[in-house]
């Protein structure tokens, strides 16, 4: 595994070194030209995949999208006229040295469209699949949620292929659950989404103390630094916090350490719905592809990713949109934030996250006890995971992405999602509130 120091090794202009491999940034340029400049981007990625894939491919057309987020993905043309499917990975600061380990989860039994082509060189990651018809799981829930009466043959098809997923799940987690040393734990390819973003140079580069942050505040704008957010206590839709987000942080660094000795199963890691198709025939099935941090993790962290993309993440991928729907209040009493928001879960989203709790989070959790292996602290560690990616997966200070009440909401739920909430509990607390009393009976 790279070290850490290799992150800050440079060629002297763009290009990152890690582990003396070069990343000379043009994946994340791709990745942000799509949305305002497609022929450009589009005619560099061709100019990529020429160099990484085949010489032959002649056009390419990328499909930029709310849930590609650090991805790109789109189709590829052959000059025979050939046509092929691929995505990209475009994760900087990278510390893991394997990415696309798609033979791995389909050996497990994982329903996972396996990639003709795949490359893990690092800043070329690419994976080519034959062409793909079926939408993702994320555009038909948007669509469920959005536009109700025209989707409403969607919700059946949709209910059944996640509950025989779930339970499949779980009995692939049953299946693959061994004990993992500390050293195998370390090498994870999970930990890129979780502990080295926060411990490596993404928090330092989203989040410097002098980075300035546009939030709003009794229906203004204000502008303040991170060190000073940082430092302030919450109060969130009634509920208290005893935690700043520097405590916060500081305890998640701490406590999803990789190199710890514990369960292991083999999981995909990042299978939140954008990265799960729907298909309809013969029957409605999930299907996963893009294993990028696929292999042998703990399961709780292997549930993270969806518990909170799939129900919690909706402000993250259409932010303007959210914005102007978002019910938002703020205020600041002395060192307190005191926010309210509107936080009722959308049908399809509650549903997602009730099938995999019950169907996969609680049987797992019984299981660990049953072999005495679940950690006292297992609560406090799924939080942790849960808190990284809505402070993580996108910069919370970039206004070109965020207006101030969507980055404000993106801070209150990293609270909500990595601290316990005091006086009345929060949306999640009151869930994990749930499985605690189900996996004691």
């Amino acid at each position: 595994m790279p070290k850490r120091s290799a992150l800050a090794s440079s060629t002297g202009s763009n290009t990152i070194v890690v582990d003396g491999k070069p990343d000379d940034g043009r994946l994340q340029r791709i990745q942000h030209l799509q949305f305002s400049d497609r022929p450009t981007a589009e005619t560099l990625m061709r100019q990529l995949v020429q160099e990484v894939y085949a010489s032959d491919v002649q056009t390419v057309e990328l499909r930029p999208s709310p849930v590609s987020l650090n991805s790109i993905h789109g189709f590829l043309n052959h000059a025979d006229g050939r046509r092929y499917f691929f995505k990209t990975h475009t994760e900087t600061d990278t510390l893991i040295g394997e990415y696309y380990r798609a033979q791995l989860i389909a050996d497990a039994g994982f329903p996972v469209i396996q990639p003709i082509f795949q490359s893990g060189e690092v800043g070329k990651q690419l994976l080519v699949y034959e062409s793909i018809a079926d939408p993702s799981v994320f555009e038909v829930a948007w669509e469920i949620e959005t536009e109700p009466a025209q989707s409403h043959s969607r919700w059946k098809p949709l209910l059944q292929a996640q509950a025989r997923e779930d339970a499949a799940l779980f009995q692939r987690q049953l299946q693959s659950l061994q004990w993992q040393d500390a050293t195998a734990a370390a090498k994870a390819p999970i930990h890129q989404l979780f502990h080295h973003r926060l411990t490596g140079r993404r928090y330092q580069r989203f989040y410097a103390d002098h980075t300035e942050l546009n939030l709003v505040m009794d229906s203004e704008t204000v502008t303040m630094p991170y060190a000073e957010l940082r430092e302030l206590h919450w109060q969130i839709n009634g509920q208290e916090y005893a935690e700043t987000l520097t405590d916060i942080v500081s305890r998640c660094c701490r406590i999803l350490q990789p190199a710890q000795p514990g369960p292991a199963i083999i999981g995909h890691g990042d299978a939140h719905n954008g990265n799960v198709f729907l298909q309809s025939a013969p029957m409605p099935q999930l299907s996963y592809f893009d294993p990028a941090f696929a292999g042998w993790h703990h399961p709780l962290l292997d549930l993270a990713k969806p518990l909170f993309h799939n129900a919690f993440a909706m402000w993250m991928y259409f932010p303007r949109e959210m914005s102007e729907h978002l019910q938002l209040r703020s205020q600041r009493k002395n060192r307190r934030w005191h926010i309210r928001y509107q936080n009722a879960l959308p049908a399809v989203r509650k549903m997602f996250l009730e099938s995999k709790l019950k169907r996969v989070l609680v049987p797992i959790l019984c299981e660990l006890a049953r072999r005495n292996w679940l950690r006292d602290d297992w609560r406090a560690y799924l939080k942790a995971a849960l808190a990284c990616c809505p402070l993580l997966t996108l910069n919370l200070a970039d206004p070109t992405r965020f207006p101030p009440d969507i980055a404000l909401l993106g801070f209150a739920m990293t609270v909500e999602m990595g601290a316990e909430s005091h006086s009345q509990r929060s949306t999640i607390d009151r869930l994990l509130d749930e499985v605690e009393n189900d996996i004691s009976q």
